[in-house]
């Protein structure tokens, strides 16, 4: 038996819509039908207000960089083999902030603030510099 894999999402049948999604190389969040709201990760209800009245929505794909940091060393599999990478949060255009990966970007390179556009990698979303 294989070592386990951190970097595959267990998709169940609350997020098949995100994942079939980046699949296709499309962004998905969720926005509150209450307060008008979007967030990410999905979830069930709005974190907000905590209405049910939640629906998928398509995201632009454009973020801002909010923080990051250079990982050089991880044991986990598969992640020693892509070391270094550059984990971040970044702020979606439609207002929530999620954690990704930084691509395409040298070492030194990302500033806080900097334009980014979501491009997608086995089926995941990952971001790169580029408004």
């Amino acid at each position: 038996m294989g070592a386990a894999r951190y970097d595959i999402p267990e998709i169940d049948g609350f997020t098949r819509p995100y994942w079939e999604a980046a699949a296709e190389g499309r962004l998905l969040i969720r926005r509150c039908g209450s307060c008008g709201r979007a967030h990410h990760y999905p979830r069930e209800f709005c974190p907000h207000c905590w209405s049910e009245e939640v629906a998928w929505e398509e995201a632009s794909g454009r973020a801002t960089l909010y923080t990051w940091s250079t990982v050089h060393r991880n044991d986990l599999p598969p992640f020693g083999d892509r070391t270094p990478y550059v984990a971040a949060v970044v702020d979606l255009v439609e207002g929530p902030r999620m954690m990704t990966e930084l691509v395409e970007c040298g070492e030194g390179e990302p500033t806080a603030g900097t334009a980014l556009r979501v491009v997608f990698r086995e089926g995941k979303p990952v971001f790169r510099p580029g408004g």
